[in-house]
């Protein structure tokens, strides 16, 4: 498994629903992609920030998903320019040991 946490923030008010909006959007494009084993956004509490919690398969099968239309006709385009981002591949704590 290959397991990717996204931390995004939104610096501008008026960008925050456009963004939470175009993420909606990915979700079950993501999840139809092969390898996504699961896709989820999730909305902070504070305002501007969101994260992305992300399973795939594989590493291989995250990166294909660079070339998938929830990237290309969403993400890059919709999203990419309103947003600052932390991209964190990470380890289930349980598993680090």
């Amino acid at each position: 498994m290959f397991d990717l946490i996204v931390i995004i923030r939104v610096p501008e008010t008026d960008n925050i629903a456009p963004v939470a909006d175009a993420l909606a959007r990915m979700r079950p494009l993501c999840l139809d992609e092969d390898g996504c084993v699961s896709w989820e956004a999730y909305q902070s509490e504070e305002p501007g920030r969101f994260v992305l919690v992300e399973r795939w398969a594989s590493r291989a099968a995250w990166e294909a998903h660079d070339a998938g239309d929830a990237i290309q006709k969403i993400y890059v385009p919709e999203i990419m320019p309103r947003i600052e981002r932390e991209v964190h591949p990470s380890t289930p704590v349980s598993d680090a040991r």
